[in-house]
């Protein structure tokens, strides 16, 4: 097994409880991790051998691009397509989305929400 991680992954994206932050939008970073059989792919060198990590990354960006309320929501729904896409070739997958500089009356870097399955 070997973990993949995909981190930094920044998107512009309109989620948030507030109708502002669904209208004006907001910076949001992305930090994807997994566990997957690599192998294979370590003793091959070919790249039909190990987990596509462009479509992992399309999963999570065509997620951001719809519009939620709450990060959790965000999370789940990349979660359920990565299992759909991914099945048992993939196993402790871990998503945190952080939205940047949050409307919370104070000032703050970062509001984070992390879920894994």
């Amino acid at each position: 097994m070997g973990l993949i991680e995909i981190e930094g992954m920044k998107f512009y994206a309109y989620h948030g409880h507030f109708e502002a932050e669904q209208v004006v939008g907001n910076h949001f970073i992305v930090n994807l991790s997994l566990e997957t059989a690599c192998d294979a792919a370590a003793a091959s060198d070919n790249l039909d051998d190990a987990l596509d990590y462009q479509k992992l990354y399309r999963i999570v960006k065509k997620e951001m691009a719809i519009k939620s309320h709450l990060l959790e929501h965000v999370c789940g729904r990349v979660l359920d397509h990565i299992y759909a896409d991914f099945g048992d070739t993939v196993r402790n997958v871990k998503i945190k989305i952080s939205k940047l500089n949050p409307p919370m009356g104070g000032q703050m870097d970062q509001v984070s929400v992390t879920l894994m399955r």
